[in-house]
C-alpha cells in the first residue's frame, strides 16, 4: 500500500465512521494508514445526513441510504454484514407480532428500520405507527408494542421480558437464504475511487488483524465482556462485501422499493476495484 498522507485528496478527505463495535476493524487502523485525514465518529443515521448535505466526503452508511441518494458510489468492499445470527440488530415486542400497532425505532437506525417494517409486513401484513426511540432511552422507558435496538446496546440482554424476541439477521436469513449488508462504505461524487478504494479497503484488512485487541479496548466502554465482543467479532459480523452478500443487499433492495422505502429503479454499481476481490 502507498503513503496515503501523500497524497493531496486523503490529506483533506472527511471521513464518517461508525461508532459501534462492529465498524472498529473497519476504521481501527484508519488513523495510522491516512493520518491527515478527518475522521469523524457518529450514528450512521447522522453520518448519513452529514454525507448527504456534504459535510463528509466518505462514509460507512446505512445499505437504505444507498439506494436513496443517486450519485453515490460503493468505494469499497469493506461493509458490515451478516449470514444468520447478528446479535447486535434486535426487535422486541410486548404482544405477539400480529398485534403491533405502535413500533419504535432507534434513533442510529435507518437499514434495521426498513428491515423491521419489510419483516412484519410481508409476513404478517402488519404495518406500525413508527416513533423514534432515541439513544438516550431504553426500550424499557418507550410505551410502544414492539421497538428496534441495534449497535452496541442491540448486545446488551433488555431490561424487561418481551413476548416477541427476534435476531433480524437471523429471520432475514432463514426467510432469504441470503446474508443481509447493514452498512457500506459510500462516497460523493467527485473524489478518487481508487484511492480510497485502496485505503479503506487495506483498513479493513488491518483491522481485521487488530480484532483482539479491538474487543479488548471496547468491551469497558461498551459493557460487555471481552469473550463475548471477540467471538461477536470472529462469528457474527461479515466485513467482506463478496457475492452472496452483494446478492443479498439486490434482494433487500427490490424489497425495500416495493415497499416505497426506497426510490424505483435505483442502480447498485460497484466501484471496479470492490469486486475484483
Amino acid at each position: 500500500m502507498g503513503d496515503y498522507s501523500e497524497s493531496r485528496q486523503l490529506a483533506r478527505i472527511r471521513i464518517g465512521a461508525v461508532t459501534y463495535l462492529n465498524a472498529r476493524p473497519l476504521t481501527h487502523c484508519l488513523p495510522r494508514l491516512a493520518p491527515e485525514a478527518r475522521v469523524r465518529f457518529e450514528l450512521p443515521s447522522r453520518l448519513a445526513d452529514d454525507l448527504s448535505t456534504g459535510g463528509l466526503d466518505v462514509a460507512l452508511i446505512p445499505s437504505i441510504e444507498y439506494f436513496r441518494n443517486p450519485g453515490y458510489a460503493i468505494v469499497s468492499d469493506g461493509c458490515v454484514a451478516c449470514d444468520g445470527l447478528v446479535r447486535s440488530v434486535k426487535f422486541y415486542s410486548r404482544v405477539p407480532v400480529e398485534s403491533i400497532r405502535t413500533l419504535a425505532l432507534d434513533e442510529g437506525s435507518r437499514t434495521s428500520a426498513a428491515l423491521a417494517r419489510i419483516l412484519l409486513k410481508e409476513r404478517y401484513g402488519v404495518a406500525p405507527e413508527l416513533h423514534r426511540l432515541p439513544i438516550g432511552k431504553s426500550p424499557a422507558e418507550f410505551p410502544s408494542d414492539a421497538v428496534v435496538v441495534i449497535g452496541d446496546r442491540g448486545m446488551r440482554p433488555p431490561e424487561e421480558k418481551f413476548v416477541v424476541d427476534w435476531d433480524l439477521g437471523q429471520e432475514w436469513s432463514q426467510w432469504t437464504g441470503l446474508p443481509f449488508v447493514f452498512a457500506l462504505w459510500v462516497a460523493r461524487p467527485g473524489l478518487d475511487l481508487d484511492a480510497l478504494d485502496d485505503l479503506l479497503t487495506t483498513a479493513r484488512d488491518d483491522g481485521l488483524e487488530c480484532i483482539e485487541e479491538i474487543a479488548r479496548r471496547q468491551a469497558p466502554l461498551i459493557g460487555i465482556p471481552e469473550c463475548e465482543c471477540l467471538s461477536y467479532l470472529r462469528e457474527n459480523i461479515e466485513f467482506r462485501l463478496g457475492p452472496r452478500q452483494r446478492e443479498g443487499l439486490s434482494r433487500f433492495y427490490q424489497l425495500a422499493a416495493q415497499h416505497r422505502l426506497a426510490p424505483a429503479g435505483a442502480q447498485i454499481v460497484f466501484h471496479r476495484h470492490s469486486i475484483a476481490r
